[in-house]
């Protein structure tokens, strides 16, 4: 089984991903968090990194090729990461989407920092990401068409929003 979440921060791609790993048994490879190790390595915040990758392409390279490098090598895992599913074609691919002002609160909250700076950190770090996926992959990260399923987060808890997916993931899995 592979399967890719992918979704803008905040939208509940990580929590989401844990669940789905705990249900199925089976590893999490999380982008996210190889970027922020990387930006904490450099002494960055995320608005800094993600400033520094624009200029360097290397980075968003490494952490996708890594992806890649996983998902044709191992069977059963889960890839999350907002190009998960552009780098693993063969996998179930799921897009978990929130509003703006849900998903800053989300993050603020996790963060304890204020909703206003979130906000326009939110901002920066989105049109930055939006910029350096279209200019080095030729990504639209707005056209989800790629996914096979989109679930917006807003409305339910992470445990619901992987009971949907489950059930999802289930019924795709007996028709193949």
């Amino acid at each position: 089984m592979l399967l890719t979440v992918s979704g803008l921060p905040g939208s509940g791609t990580t929590t989401v991903s844990r669940i789905l790993s705990e249900y199925y048994n089976i590893r999490l490879v999380s982008a996210g968090e190889v970027f922020r190790a990387l930006a904490r390595e450099k002494n960055m915040s995320l608005e800094e990194f993600g400033s520094l990758a624009e200029n360097d392409p290397s980075i968003d390279s490494m952490i996708d090729e890594r992806q890649k490098e996983i998902a044709t090598s191992e069977n059963n895992i889960i890839l999350e990461g907002r190009l998960a599913g552009h780098m693993a074609e063969m996998a179930f691919r799921i897009w978990i989407k929130a509003p703006m002002e849900v998903r800053v609160e989300r993050i603020a909250k996790r963060e304890s920092m204020d909703f206003d700076q979130v906000f326009n950190e939110t901002k920066i770090r989105e049109a930055s990401e939006s910029l350096r996926y279209r200019d080095f992959y030729g990504i639209d990260i707005n056209d989800l068409s790629i996914y096979d399923i989109v679930v917006d987060s807003k409305n339910w808890i992470p445990r619901e929003i992987a009971d949907i997916l489950i059930l999802a993931i289930d019924s795709y899995n007996e028709s193949d």
